[in-house]
């Protein structure tokens, strides 16, 4: 069973049909909707701020979560994959989101529906991403916009990919 674990008198909070990983943790005020997956090795941490999350938001194996105190709550829409590795730090994240394996979105960035952001990618503290569009690179910056084609086969496809992944788990 996961570590979820209670921190200044907050215990997370979960909707319908999640799945945890054993070894997943999630600490501290943490509210996800429904159809969530949190991963092997992945970290929720809600102990200095709020982490907010949507229905259908899959952390994968080894992301972290985490957010500032005092300074950068995360909050992170519906539709959201944060791939293998990825680190979500104090930012907003809006629906349809798939944020590729090690790329990292750091405080105050904001990044708005229908966007792929690359493996690798490194989006600065207090960037303002449009939605709609590829982002890669290290400051990320805009690539193209995302076609109908991409959009399906990779943003809608890992999110709905992941809920059935979690039923082989249950």
């Amino acid at each position: 069973m996961a570590l979820i674990k209670s921190v200044r008198n907050y215990t997370p909070q979960h909707g319908k049909n999640c799945y945890f990983a054993e070894n997943a943790t999630i600490i501290g005020d943490v509210i996800m909707g429904d159809e969530c997956s949190v991963w092997f090795q992945a970290i929720v941490r809600g102990d200095v701020n709020s982490i907010r999350m949507g229905n259908k938001v899959n952390v994968q194996d080894g992301a972290i979560i985490h957010c500032t105190y005092l300074k950068a709550a995360t909050n992170i829409g519906n539709n959201v994959s944060i791939g293998h590795r990825a680190i979500v730090h104090g930012c907003t994240v809006h629906d349809n989101v798939l944020i590729g394996m090690g790329a990292i979105i750091m405080d105050h960035a904001v990044v708005e529906e229908n966007c792929l952001i690359a493996a690798g990618a490194v989006v600065l503290e207090n960037s303002h991403l449009e939605g709609g569009h590829i982002y890669a690179g290290v400051p990320a910056r805009k690539i193209k916009p995302i076609s109908p084609e991409q959009f399906k086969d990779s943003v809608q496809r890992i999110a709905n990919n992941y809920v059935m992944y979690a039923g082989w788990f249950k």
